[in-house]
């Protein structure tokens, strides 16, 4: 099939389902923090704000210690990258190292601002018509309020936009799906402000120039596609469609829930736009929607507090750099019998030490386990090659023969089995019999391919630099050669011209002398 074929199919999104390769039926788990509205917890007075909060570098700081800020006020910058905004009005009280919510659990630089309680806000700069604005002004406007993707990959949405309309993408498929359990905060945000959404999506329509947008949730979601199919229908956006996807994990996956809407595959490589379709989280679209008709920065979003660790599960709506021991607090407290705090769900989660962290665009679930919900630790035993591992990988890979390569350095052959086509679901780990830890051995083949590549380049630049240097030295010489060359034509062109010059005056000096002889001899003396 050629690309112009699957892009001509991929107009079909949400026509009818499909399914993708593996995946896993889990229990959810979801109903324990959707009894509740979700509310804001109580103003912080000390809020950690990192300064890596995206994908891409760390941004530049713009405030100093001692400056007041206002809300919504920019204090940190990165080209190309989405800015960092203050989430309340206060005084910068520091600006240092702090342990960042982050798998590695490395400090990284952020910004302190004690809280005044005032809520002053910055001068907001909303696009009034935004139905006839410039699909440029429109990227720029989400680039200046500092959208990402709250899906979890945090992927600057000015970015994603940009290069979506370059392609001319003809779908914008906004991501529902909520796949992990126990994280209902896209839920509750798509059931308490569907009218944002699909707002958000309209806005996202027009900077990226597609034909029509599918809104993916899941079939449990009954009253959610009530509320987008209203929301969509009080709009007048015939173009918006909201399709049911089957719940098995992991179908929010940016390229399984694809698979399951097209039928197609996004090419090894390669991205959606390649079929003509950008994916967005629904998230993202209701904090478009704000920043491009409010003027307001993503400075909150919505987070879910649950787990058998926490005295009242639900889900708040929580500014960033909130510490989660703070959002705890507003959930009643832990339980006497809570042993793990992990952030994001249970399968791609990734524990911490503390609950001082703070609350950054892709945090979307604190969750607070006992000692009940986790497995004993297992010995890890060998494989025993039942397959169980690729029956269930989404992504169709053979973790078995992957593991394999990494464990024996084979670095060449574990590109070729798909080491970076991983997407770290945990499935080969849920039903391993062996309890080998396969997605931490994946991360740790991904960490030295990184770094083989840095490596690599390195020695590339060094074999460059002394090219350059042996070439640089080879021309130096050339030219002193040829400038020693020069000089020595020089000096004997100059001693030739010299000896020309003494030629001339030694004939002229001989020809005097004959002149002189020839006088005295044709004239007679008068004596």
């Amino acid at each position: 099939m050629t690309l112009a074929h699957q892009i001509e199919l991929a107009r079909e999104a949400g026509k009818r389902t499909h399914h993708f390769h593996g995946g896993l039926r889990l229990r959810h788990n979801k109903k324990i923090s959707c009894q509740d509205s979700v509310e804001r917890p109580l103003l912080p007075t000390l809020l950690i704000v990192p300064l890596l909060q995206h994908a891409g570098d760390v941004a530049k700081p713009l405030v100093e210690v001692g400056d007041h800020v206002l809300k919504g006020q920019k204090i940190g910058q990165c080209q190309p990258c989405a800015a960092v905004h203050s989430p309340v009005s206060g005084l910068v009280e520091a600006i240092e190292d702090r342990p960042m919510s982050h798998p590695s659990g490395q400090a990284g630089p952020c910004v302190l601002i004690r809280s005044d309680g005032k809520e002053q806000w910055a001068k907001l700069r909303p696009i009034g018509d935004w139905c006839n604005a410039s699909a440029e002004s429109l990227i720029t406007q989400i680039q200046d309020c500092g959208i990402a993707g709250l899906g979890g990959a945090v992927f600057p949405t000015h970015a994603k936009a940009r290069d979506g309309r370059d392609r001319q993408i003809h779908t914008l498929i906004l991501n529902g799906a909520e796949c992990e359990p126990y994280i209902s905060c896209d839920e509750m945000l798509m059931r308490e402000q569907p009218d944002k959404i699909i707002l958000g999506a309209r806005i996202l329509r027009r900077a990226l120039g597609a034909e029509q947008v599918v809104i993916a949730i899941e079939d449990q979601m009954g009253a959610v596609q009530e509320a987008l199919t209203q929301a969509a229908k009080h709009a007048e956006c015939k173009s918006i469609s909201v399709v049911k996807v089957t719940t098995i994990y992991p179908e929010g996956g940016e390229r399984q829930l694809i698979q399951v809407l097209t039928g197609l595959e996004v090419p090894s490589g390669g991205r959606p736009s390649d079929l003509g379709m950008v994916c967005q989280n629904v998230a993202t679209a209701a904090a478009v929607a704000e920043a491009v008709v409010e003027g307001k920065p993503l400075i909150e979003r919505y987070i879910t507090v649950t787990g058998n660790g926490i005295s009242h599960p639900r889900n708040l709506q929580a500014l960033l750099g909130t510490r989660f021991s703070h959002l705890v607090e507003a959930c009643g407290g832990y339980t006497l019998d809570v042993a793990r705090l992990v952030v994001g769900g249970p399968m791609m989660g990734y524990p911490v030490a503390s609950d001082s962290a703070p609350v950054v665009k892709a945090s979307n679930c604190v969750l607070a386990l006992t000692q009940q919900d986790i497995a004993e630790p297992q010995p890890e035993m060998p494989c025993i090659r039942c397959g169980e591992c690729a029956r269930v990988c989404p992504a169709t890979l053979l973790p078995q023969q992957l593991h394999l390569q990494i464990k024996n350095d084979l670095w060449n052959t574990a590109e070729e089995y798909g080491l970076l086509a991983c997407i770290e679901c945990g499935c080969c780990d849920f039903v391993c019999p062996s309890h080998i830890p396969l997605v931490d051995w994946f991360r740790y083949g991904k960490g030295e391919q990184r770094k083989r590549a840095r490596e690599n380049e390195a020695t590339e630049l060094a074999r460059k630099r002394f090219e350059n240097r042996e070439d640089r030295l080879l021309r130096t010489k050339q030219e002193r050669g040829e400038k020693m060359k020069r000089r020595k034509q020089a000096l004997k062109d100059n001693a030739v011209q010299q000896d020309r010059i003494r030629a001339a005056i030694d004939r002229a000096e001989n020809k005097g002398d004959i002149s002189g002889t020839s006088q005295s001899v044709g004239k007679p003396d008068d004596a």
